[in-house]
């Protein structure tokens, strides 16, 4: 019983083992550096920073045989990676391409900085250090405080007369 138990185990990872190479056949070696080459470049769309290589998700299975047939037919690495970019988007891109689209997330943040040092730099400016004044500048303060002050203590007393 122990053996059949055993044999089970070792064939369930047998098999699992097999499920995991991809063999795949190429008329010549630079068509097998250029599907290798392809499968690193390109991101699993389900896994999270895994390329298509070290994926072991059914979509990068079906993702490295449809490489591995357009490589056979004789498209471009160029062809075949805009292939993927129209049916996956930015993100089966390691490096995704600069389109109107991302302009702003790959230069916004550049942007606001610059926008930041600019606001504090025009802040700064308009914080000069406080001039003296001049003789001439401190009587007209004085006289226009002391009317100032004048008026308000009027207006005090002919409030307080008038609630009385």
């Amino acid at each position: 019983m122990s053996r059949f138990l055993l044999l089970l185990v070792l064939g369930c990872f047998q098999i699992s083992a097999q499920a995991a190479i991809d063999a795949y056949s190429f008329d010549t070696d630079e068509q097998r550096d250029r599907y290798n080459a392809l499968i690193d470049e390109l991101r699993c769309p389900m896994c999270l920073n895994t390329n298509l290589a070290g994926s072991d998700a059914m979509i990068a299975q079906d993702l490295r045989r449809e490489v591995h047939r357009l490589v056979v037919e004789g498209q471009s690495d160029e062809e075949i990676l805009d292939f993927m970019y129209e049916r996956y988007g930015d993100f089966i891109l390691y490096e995704p391409r600069v389109t109107l689209r991302t302009v702003a997330l790959w230069f916004g943040p550049l942007a606001l900085l610059l926008l930041a040092l600019l606001v504090g730099w025009r802040m700064t400016r308009g914080q000069q250090a406080a001039k003296e004044l001049t003789e001439e500048e401190r009587v007209k303060l004085d006289v226009m405080l002391s009317g100032a002050s004048q008026k308000s203590s009027s207006q005090e007393s002919a409030s307080q007369e008038s609630s009385k």
